[in-house]
């Protein structure tokens, strides 16, 4: 009998692993902090704000594209 891994939970990028802390790391934390991508974060900047002024949640976001574009990064941010 075989062991299967559960990729979700048991991954090469699990929470404690010296990747994702680096990863981590160098990520940046605020808007504002995001190199490039100015239009995208002009609109997600004034998306953010109407939540915070209403108190209410921002509403789902849909990030899609190409891979290397930041994606990851500005989920991480919101």
């Amino acid at each position: 009998m075989t062991i299967e891994r559960d990729s979700l939970i048991d991954s090469d990028l699990a929470e404690g692993s010296d990747e994702a802390r680096f990863e981590r790391s160098i990520r940046p934390v605020r808007l504002t902090d995001y190199l490039g991508q100015e239009a995208v974060k002009e609109q997600l900047g004034l998306f953010i704000e109407a939540a915070r002024r209403r108190a209410e949640a921002l509403d789902h976001i849909l990030v899609y594209g190409p891979p290397g574009l930041g994606k990851t990064t500005l989920s991480h941010i919101v």
